[in-house]
């Protein structure tokens, strides 16, 4: 049995863009909201919250202003992918497409660091993405509860971004 295909949201970005993180693929509670980290467990708000300086209780329309006008700009590794749940481990590797980060860098050449949230994003960008450039790379923890660290454990690594 095949699973089904799930794709990807656009990134949310701003031309004066100096920070990336990347997430792997939204789960199913995000592609439901046709939201990033929509689940309620899941830490990122909180933790971009607390490091941007922005009510994470705010609408999402507003978080995302927030974090964007800071120069962060959100995406993931995977454009589409065959998948049931929201694991990356139940992700099917033979599906994986990565998104287009040649056109992407083009249109954002200010960023200067990409974060990875999480090891699936770091191991299928350098996996499937061919792009060189002048970034540094660094694997923060990822914010899914399927993490079982803290998110105030999570946050002290987050702490990176802003250090």
């Amino acid at each position: 049995m095949t699973s089904p295909t799930v794709r990807s949201f656009p990134p949310l970005a701003t031309a004066d863009a100096r920070i990336l993180i990347l997430g792997n693929m939204p789960g199913v509670v995000s592609l439901q909201a046709d939201q990033y980290y929509a689940h309620p467990r899941n830490g990122f708000w909180r933790i971009t919250a607390e490091l941007f300086g922005f009510d994470a209780a705010a609408p999402y329309d507003d978080r995302v202003r927030r974090l964007t006008g800071a120069g962060v700009a959100v995406w993931d590794v995977l454009q589409s992918c065959r998948r049931i749940g929201s694991l990356d481990a139940a992700v099917e590797p033979d599906s994986m497409v990565a998104n287009d980060f040649a056109d992407f860098y083009a249109a954002h050449p200010g960023i200067s660091h990409v974060y990875f949230n999480g090891a699936a994003a770091e191991r299928n960008y350098r996996r499937l993405v061919e792009v060189t450039g002048p970034r540094q790379y660094t694997r923060l923890p990822s914010t899914s509860p399927a993490h079982t660290w803290t998110v105030e454990t999570k946050l002290a690594a987050w702490r990176a971004i802003t250090a």
